[in-house]
């Protein structure tokens, strides 16, 4: 069997924060946006890697979700809870440090972890949270 991914879905709550975050500060390409209803689904992606996406989406247009776990989502995207990707690069520091100057949110600078792994992460403008490892050279 042969089986990639395809889509990640992260929430958001904003457009323009999420596109500046994801084009501007992650160098990204926004693949496409649909909008419908005042929301938008917007697909964004590294350019080298077509096949491989993230769809932003409005959480609240869920179908069947309750008033009260929209509420909860809402909770839990405003304290950085709700959603997370990985992401992999070959210059954390470098990456880090153009993040930092776009003014994303750090929550954890470079660091060498325990098991293995050198990462740091931020959260992106709805509050997920972004780790990004450096991949190893061997």
């Amino acid at each position: 069997m042969n089986i990639t991914i395809h889509a990640s879905f992260l929430p958001h709550e904003d457009p323009e924060a999420s596109v500046a975050f994801y084009r501007d500060s992650l160098g990204f390409e926004v693949r496409n946006d649909v909008e419908y209803a005042g929301m938008h689904w917007i697909t964004v992606g590294p350019a080298d890697q077509a096949d491989t996406s993230i769809v932003l989406y409005p959480p609240g247009a869920t179908p069947g979700i309750t008033d009260h776990e929209r509420d909860t989502i809402a909770e839990m995207m405003a304290k950085g809870t709700y959603a997370s990707v990985n992401l992999a690069t070959e210059d954390l520091d470098g990456t880090f440090d153009r993040l930092e100057a776009g003014d994303a949110e750090v929550v954890q600078e470079p660091t060498d972890q325990p098991y293995g792994i050198r990462d740091c992460s931020f959260r992106d403008p709805a509050g997920n949270l972004i780790r990004i490892q450096e991949l190893s050279n061997g």
